[in-house]
């Protein structure tokens, strides 16, 4: 019985051990993102508006053409300084479907604060044809749905480059420091001066990526400013609570010696 239980514990082991080599490798493979100061990080972290704007121009003017912002609503951007007026011009400047009319027929009309970001595709089909197989993911949620999202984000905007010395890149294939492989078939979204800001900002590609990635943060995570406050009340109550209850047990044990 003991060498039976010495061979299960030598067996369980030597898989945990392998499981355990096997992760590290998988993860060593994967490239760190690069590690950048956000004004929204940290518990006092907020949003910086100016990037939020300019963060809406690149998405509008680059990243739209290919991906979806599904869950996201014209008239949200009102939540990050735009006036009622930009919002409604911002969204009649599209078309969408209107409701079926008395035939049955769909004709599309002017967009409106309250639909949602309007698809470059009609259809997943319609998305896949138009690059190459490839299926642009929606940018809705892309910073939760990536680990460490808004540097990876932005590491994979900054880090297109030369591939080194003797390694090839296929066709339709492009290289890029900071992504998984290195291989993406994503061409390069970002070039120095790619959109015209209208705060006048010089549009670099770091800037660009920085500016987008913040805005992409705010649309996966609009209550962020917001949980933070109330953190922050959170911890204030639970300080005071305890300085009361404090005082509490001094009175109540005063005369125990």
């Amino acid at each position: 019985m003991n060498m039976i239980r010495t061979a299960l514990v030598a067996g369980v082991v030597a898989v945990t051990a392998s499981m355990t080599f096997s992760s590290a490798n998988a993860a060593g493979d994967a490239p760190h993102a690069p590690e950048h100061h956000w004004s929204f990080s940290g518990l006092f972290g907020t949003y910086d508006r100016a990037a939020l704007r300019r963060g809406f121009e690149v998405y509008n003017g680059v990243c739209a053409g290919c991906h979806s912002l599904r869950l996201v609503a014209y008239r949200n951007l009102m939540d990050i300084g735009f006036t009622e007026a930009e919002v409604k011009a911002i969204a009649a400047d599209v078309d969408v479907p209107a409701e079926p009319n008395e035939e049955g027929e769909i004709e599309d009309r002017p967009g409106i604060p309250a639909d949602k970001f309007k698809s470059p595709f009609a259809n997943e089909n319609a998305a896949r044809a138009s690059n190459g197989g490839a299926l642009p993911p929606d940018l809705s949620l892309i910073i939760k749905a990536r680990l460490n999202g808004s540097n990876y984000v932005n590491g994979l905007l900054t880090g297109y480059t030369d591939a080194p010395a003797g390694e090839e890149v296929p066709e339709g294939m492009y290289y890029n420091a900071n992504f998984s492989g290195h291989l993406i078939a994503m061409a390069p979204p970002l070039s120095d001066e790619g959109v015209d800001y209208a705060d006048k900002t010089k549009a670099t590609v770091k800037q660009q990526a920085e500016d987008v990635v913040t805005f992409l943060t705010w649309a996966a995570q609009p209550e962020l400013e917001e949980r933070k406050r109330m953190g922050i009340k959170v911890i204030l109550f639970l300080l005071l609570m305890t300085g009361l209850l404090y005082v509490l047990k001094r009175r109540i044990w005063a005369d125990v010696h």
